[in-house]
């Protein structure tokens, strides 16, 4: 059964490339501001799509993207011809994201969320030091290495992949925690875990080893404690064509060379 919408609210990364497909479409399908639309097309990257994705959370907004960026893997393909009749028969995805939560070295506290992961890494020369606790039972008490991430299945396939974690199909209640170079303990190479559970994150020697946390795209400087949790109440949605599922996107990057 296909999806029943009235208005489309059309959305440009700051790019030649992405403004003019705006102008263009606009012209073929009109256009009505963001807060009043039932759908919105993000045109651009997938930078731009997480920075969509972000402003509409909990708003119920649809985002259905369309490539005018360089990657595009979160992004449908461009097309100007029966973008009503691909928006009206597009898979759903809700997301939630998770929720990052800091006490940083000022005495301040921080909290951002993030789609695809977050990441805690040096600041400096000194390789980080950490103690990993999950639930609240330490499962690392001292893990020493240039950076650590927490990745959804949504984001695996980005730095998460880069960073040798696995990729997780969409579909999938876990999370891949991705060290990067972990010197200490030299073999351990990360872990699956539980998409409910709570990951909590001591700095150790801060002064020394001063650590930045990221959510997605904010980042907080010289954090002190850091804890990780799948949000409980905040939700994105997201479109993208059946021929080319987020699912089917994900599942493909384990088979590529």
């Amino acid at each position: 059964m296909g999806r029943s919408f009235q208005t489309l609210s059309f959305l440009a990364s700051p790019t030649t490339e992405a403004l003019a497909a705006r102008e263009e479409l606009i012209g073929i399908y009109g256009d009505v501001p963001a807060e009043e639309a039932d759908v919105i097309v993000a045109l651009g990257g997938d930078g731009f799509m997480l920075q969509t994705l972000h402003n509409t959370m909990n708003s119920g907004k649809l985002v259905y993207g369309m490539n005018r960026g360089s990657v595009g893997f979160l992004m449908n393909d461009y097309r100007t011809d029966r973008l009503q009749e691909r928006i009206c028969v597009a898979v759903e995805n809700v997301f939630r994201p998770l929720q990052m939560t800091t006490a940083n070295a000022d005495g301040t506290n921080s909290t951002a969320l993030a789609i695809n992961e977050v990441y805690l890494f040096r600041q400096s020369y000194q390789a980080a030091n950490l103690r990993v606790i999950v639930d609240g039972r330490v499962r690392l008490e001292e893990l020493i290495c240039d950076g650590l991430m927490v990745a959804t299945p949504a984001g695996s396939t980005a730095y998460n992949l880069s960073a040798h974690g696995p990729i997780l199909p969409l579909e999938a209640p876990l999370l891949a925690m991705t060290p990067v170079s972990a010197f200490r303990p030299r073999r351990w190479r990360g872990a699956l875990l539980p998409n409910k559970v709570t990951v909590d994150i001591d700095i150790l020697e801060p002064e020394k080893r001063p650590v930045n946390a990221v959510a997605d795209n904010t980042e907080v400087k010289s954090v002190l404690h850091i804890r990780i949790a799948q949000s409980e109440h905040v939700t994105a949605r997201i479109l993208s064509d059946p021929d080319r599922s987020w699912s089917d996107r994900i599942l493909a990057e384990q088979f590529k060379d």
